[in-house]
């Protein structure tokens, strides 16, 4: 890693901007299991699921979501293995979550599937082979 990287630790950190945060919120806690650690306001939520944190801040009506503004492309969940990634969108499926892509097993050994959160934002639930043995702390 080059020196001036050295103490990177990741990316874990997400901010989003939302049209409903009670609506957003409530997606991010009940289909993706995050917690929410601080609300400091109405309009302002911070979520997390241990290592990854998610901010979300509500916008006015009057400016569009971040996905119809951004060059975001989608957000990606690791997942622990290729069942599960199956089983998930059964699950999302029947939580009535909008399915964008349907599970795919892919050449790279890898699989996934692609949903969207209140706001369209595009989330991939994604096992990969390398990424999906690693801990948190990257052992």
């Amino acid at each position: 890693m080059p020196e001036a990287l050295s103490g990177l630790m990741g990316m874990r950190h997400i901010a989003l901007n939302v049209r409903d945060i009670e609506r957003s919120k409530a997606f991010y806690q009940e289909v993706l299991g995050m917690e929410v650690v601080w609300q400091p306001d109405p309009k302002n939520a911070y979520l997390s699921s241990g290592p990854d944190n998610l901010a979300l801040h509500e916008i006015p009506d009057r400016r569009a979501p971040a996905a119809a503004t951004s060059s975001l492309d989608h957000l990606g969940f690791i997942v622990s293995a290729i069942d599960r990634v199956r089983e998930m969108e059964g699950e999302f499926r029947a939580r009535q979550v909008t399915i964008i892509k349907p599970f795919k097993l892919h050449r790279d050994g890898s699989a996934s599937f692609y949903c969207a959160d209140p706001d369209g934002v595009v989330i991939q639930m994604l096992y990969e082979p390398t990424l999906s043995r690693q801990t948190v702390g990257g052992e």
